[in-house]
C-alpha cells in the first residue's frame, strides 16, 4: 500500500513563472516532450480567461473583496497531489486515472470551495502522474483578531465591519490544524487507490517543498522523481522572485 501525496505552498505576486511550469509554455527538465499532449486542464476557465494567471486575477476581482490587497499578499496557494510512482503508474494501467482525477476534483472543491479552486492541471509526460491545483485564499469567516478588535470597540466607537465579508487570507486557509486535517481527509479520499497517509507531522511544521518530499523519499524510495518534481518548480519560482 503506497502514501498519498498531498502538498501546499503559498504563491507570491501573480505566480507566471509557475503558471509557464503548469501549463509547459517551457520545457521542464524531468518532463517528456513526447508525453506533454497528455496533460489535462480539470477546470474550465471562465470566458475571456486564457490562463491560470489570469484565473487567479479573475477570482479576486470578482469575489467581492473589499479590504485592500498589498502587493506582498498571497494571492493564491500550489497544491500539488499525486501518490507514490509505481502506485500511480498501477492506476493509470488500470484505466482509473480519470476517476482519480474526479475525486481529487471533488475533494479540492470541497475542502477549499468550488469557486476558490481557479486550476488543476493533470501532468502525464512526467514519471509519475500529479495534479497541479491552484487556490486562491478567499474567505469569509470572522479574522482570528476580531475577538481583541471586540474589546477595542467597546471603549471606542466604531462603525462595524461585515465580519462574514469576504477577504484574500492565506494564513487561515494554512494553519497548523487545518493542514493537518487536509492530510488527513485526502488520505481517506484516496483510501479507494490504496494510497494512505503518509509522515504525519510534517506537512505542519514550515519546512522547505524539498525537505518535505525527503521525508516521504525515506519512508519509499519511489518519491523521488516527486523530488525532482518540487525542485523544478522551486527554481521556477526563484526566477520570478530574483
Amino acid at each position: 500500500m503506497g502514501f498519498v501525496v498531498l502538498h501546499l505552498e503559498k504563491a507570491f505576486g501573480n505566480d507566471a513563472a509557475m503558471t509557464a511550469h503548469i501549463e509547459r509554455t517551457i520545457d521542464p527538465k524531468n518532463a517528456d516532450k513526447n508525453r506533454t499532449h497528455l496533460n489535462k486542464e480539470l477546470i474550465d476557465f471562465p470566458e475571456g480567461i486564457a490562463n491560470r494567471t489570469e484565473a487567479i486575477q479573475y477570482r479576486i476581482d470578482n469575489a467581492g473583496i473589499t479590504r485592500k490587497i498589498s502587493h506582498n499578499q498571497v494571492r493564491a496557494i500550489r497544491i500539488m497531489l499525486s501518490g507514490t510512482s509505481e502506485d500511480m503508474k498501477k492506476i493509470e494501467e488500470a484505466v482509473k486515472l480519470d476517476n482519480w482525477c474526479n475525486d481529487n476534483i471533488d475533494w479540492l472543491k470541497k475542502t477549499f470551495g468550488a469557486d476558490n479552486l481557479v486550476s488543476a492541471v493533470l501532468h502525464l509526460d512526467e514519471k509519475t502522474p500529479h495534479i497541479h491545483a491552484t487556490v486562491v485564499p478567499v474567505v469569509s469567516s470572522e479574522r482570528r483578531k476580531a475577538k481583541n478588535e471586540k474589546l477595542v470597540e467597546r471603549k471606542k466607537k466604531y462603525k462595524k465591519k461585515n465580519k462574514n465579508a469576504a477577504r484574500l487570507c492565506a494564513d487561515d486557509v494554512m494553519t497548523r490544524v487545518k493542514l493537518k486535517d487536509y492530510q488527513a481527509s485526502y488520505a481517506e479520499a484516496m483510501a479507494k487507490y490504496g494510497l494512505r497517509r503518509g509522515i504525519q507531522g510534517s506537512e505542519a511544521r514550515h519546512i522547505s517543498t524539498q525537505q518535505y518530499y525527503r521525508d516521504l523519499f525515506d519512508k519509499n524510495e519511489s518519491l523521488k522523481e516527486n523530488i525532482n518534481n518540487l525542485t523544478e518548480q522551486k527554481e521556477q519560482a526563484n526566477k520570478e522572485l530574483s
